[in-house]
């Protein structure tokens, strides 16, 4: 097959979307869309709206792909089962398809994966196989296992049938907010982005379709420009869900022809939207889903979303909430809400009912308060004590801090409070 019949049969066309959604419109959530003034506000945009894929079955996107290729399979594919490997919302939506279509599913996943993903596949009544240290090589097992087993091999993204059912997105955004200027969508390994710009494109190329990986692992922009894939050697983000180190083959050239720019953002301002999520949308969102709302308020990222309509789609809500906690702590560090305080109390317990109590008249929030490790500098008369406050804001915080290093016993050491 000629060069060009290849790249022919790996572009996504809108009819393709149009089948998809005929295919897995019993199965799938048209989910929400969330229009915020808040994000408009922040953003400088005359509407933000938020695609809300994380209230989708699995907490995530991914069932719309999985479904749409595993019930295109034949019979006799059926009756063998596929195998995938992923490290969390893909293993989710293969496993339910596989579930609702009389599939038996194995799905690898890699030594790192958190036991709670592991127990939701298997919930769905998968077989889940822990192989290899990273992603790479539960992938690489997968392949060779069902080249031995006859098992069809469910990609998380360089498949033309995944990348049609994730554009399905695209179809209830056009129908969901018709005024669309411009669309932002994180970029892993481009299936997402691939289906919803497809869509997007063919209803109206003026529209924007914007991609947004994080600072460390932004590999999509490089290859667009340069015309071919460029790998990245390793990832380093919070935003585990979008961190693949390259396009592939269908993935490449399906985003050239759909992508307008790709634009990155770091993990402080993906830990700043998943906060603003929480408490302005009343939404958990993973940090992966939370990447194209960081890039929308992002400053550095430079989009100029001014007097569009900009569609924000949230991938996905698969967080624990121990991880989400952390994040959020984050965040509102960056939004300069929260600080840690190393004190030095003297009268422990007694003093400690006045700093209580001091925090509280001030109108602040004391999320921590724990004995610190004593250290060299510490005077053996007092103790160390550690404190995490949350407040209004910077100003507000420094007054909260000022008014415990009044407290009589109480002497504030070292805060993180520039």
């Amino acid at each position: 097959m000629s060069r060009d019949r290849e790249t022919e049969r790996a572009l996504v066309s809108l009819e393709d979307v149009e089948d998809a959604r005929d295919r897995i419109d019993d199965v799938v959530h048209r989910t929400p869309l969330d229009t915020s003034s808040t994000f408009a506000e922040l953003s400088g945009a005359a509407s933000v709206g938020l695609k809300l894929e994380n209230v989708q079955r699995t907490g995530s996107f991914k069932i719309r792909g999985a479904y749409n290729t595993m019930a295109q399979l034949s019979d006799e594919e059926r009756d063998v089962g596929v195998i995938s490997s992923s490290a969390g919302n893909h293993a989710q939506g293969v496993a339910l398809a596989g579930q609702l279509l009389d599939i038996e599913t194995t799905i690898v996943v890699p030594e790192v994966t958190p036991a709670a993903k592991i127990e939701a596949t298997r919930s769905y009544g998968a077989e889940v196989v822990v192989e290899g240290d990273i992603y790479e090589r539960s992938y690489e097992y997968a392949l060779e296992r069902g080249e031995e087993t006859g098992e069809t091999f469910v990609h998380p993204f360089d498949d033309p049938a995944i990348i049609a059912g994730q554009g399905t997105i695209g179809l209830e955004l056009l129908e969901q907010y018709s005024a669309l200027d411009t669309v932002l969508v994180a970029i892993g390994g481009g299936g997402l982005i691939s289906g919803i710009g497809t869509v997007l494109k063919a209803h109206d190329p003026d529209t924007r379709v914007i991609g947004v990986q994080p600072e460390g692992a932004y590999h999509a922009k490089p290859s667009l420009e340069a015309g071919e894939i460029r790998e990245l050697e390793d990832v380093d983000t919070v935003a585990e869900g979008i961190a693949d180190t390259r396009l592939l083959e269908t993935t490449f050239l399906n985003a050239r022809e759909v992508v307008d720019d790709v634009v990155s953002v770091s993990d402080r301002e993906i830990a700043t939207a998943v906060t603003l999520l929480a408490e302005r949308a009343k939404t958990v969102v993973e940090s992966a889903g939370a990447a194209p709302l960081a890039a929308a308020l992002s400053d550095s990222a430079d989009l100029d979303l001014e007097g569009d309509h900009v569609g924000v789609v949230i991938s996905g809500g698969n967080v624990n909430l121990s991880e989400h906690a952390e994040l959020t702590r984050a965040g509102l560090h960056e939004l300069e809400r929260y600080t840690e305080a190393r004190l030095a109390v003297e009268g422990w317990p007694t003093t400690v009912g006045d700093v209580v109590e001091t925090v509280e008249s001030e109108g602040a929030e004391l999320d921590v308060l724990e004995r610190a490790r004593r250290g060299p500098a510490d005077e053996p008369n007092r103790i160390p004590v550690r404190i995490g406050l949350e407040g209004s804001g910077r100003e507000h915080l420094e007054r909260v801090l000022e008014a415990l290093s009044d407290v009589d016993g109480v002497s504030v050491l070292e805060r993180s409070l520039a």
